[in-house]
């Protein structure tokens, strides 16, 4: 298999794509493909239907869209347990990475994901705050309801946390004030041994948007 991935410190979607993968534990080529340059549409075309990056190359063909290749690999590598064990935490699992993938627009666009930031915003829209608050009530319901077996959401790393592990760091970034829980929840994150190999890689790059 080969990934197709964006910048490690700004390509939240291709970080998600990459940690679903890291729990499958198998063997990967990965191809980086820095965003945002005069070439970069025409590389990601040679890759990925859509021009956009992630794009999982397999065997039979690509598979684009994070969602996609989480899909894809829960059910090649079953036994990896990439969803939570249990049907119903199954199902909150596909609803708050359905969320994550669909919804959070203000988050998104008022704090991208930036690595290598360390500095707060002078201030949070009323919107992204909001954002901000459903995703800390978010984790707290997963944490209550399924975490009893561990520290991530459901309690093993999943395809959940690959999902928010973005805004994780969108939260250390940006030196967002949370509460004790989710701050804690970021803390997990960025301890993930898959998460701190990226986060070292990102930090590594020379490239800048803007």
């Amino acid at each position: 298999m080969k990934l197709v991935i964006g910048n490690k410190n700004y390509s939240s979607w291709s970080l998600r794509a990459a940690l679903v993968l890291e729990l499958t534990e198998e063997p990967y080529e990965e191809l980086r493909i820095p965003l945002y340059q005069p070439d970069s549409r025409a590389r990601l075309l040679a890759e990925s239907p859509a021009g956009k990056v992630p794009v999982l190359q397999t065997e039979e063909g690509p598979v684009w869209d994070s969602l996609a290749i989480a899909e894809y690999l829960a059910e090649r590598f079953a036994e990896s347990h990439l969803w939570p064990r249990g049907q119903y935490a199954r199902a909150v699992a596909r609803a708050v990475c359905a969320e994550m993938h669909s919804g959070f627009v203000a988050l998104r666009s008022h704090l991208p994901m930036d690595l290598k930031r360390n500095q707060p915003l002078a201030r949070i829209p009323d919107e992204a705050a909001a954002d901000i608050a459903r995703v800390c009530a978010l984790w707290a319901d997963c944490r209550a309801r399924f975490g009893q077996d561990g520290p991530f959401l459901f309690g093993h790393a999943s395809i959940a946390d690959a999902f928010y592990a973005p805004v994780a760091a969108r939260f250390r970034s940006y030196a967002v004030e949370l509460p004790a829980e989710a701050a804690a929840y970021v803390e997990t994150i960025y301890r993930w041994p898959a998460f701190q190999r990226w986060y070292q890689a990102a930090l590594e790059e020379t490239e800048k948007l803007g």
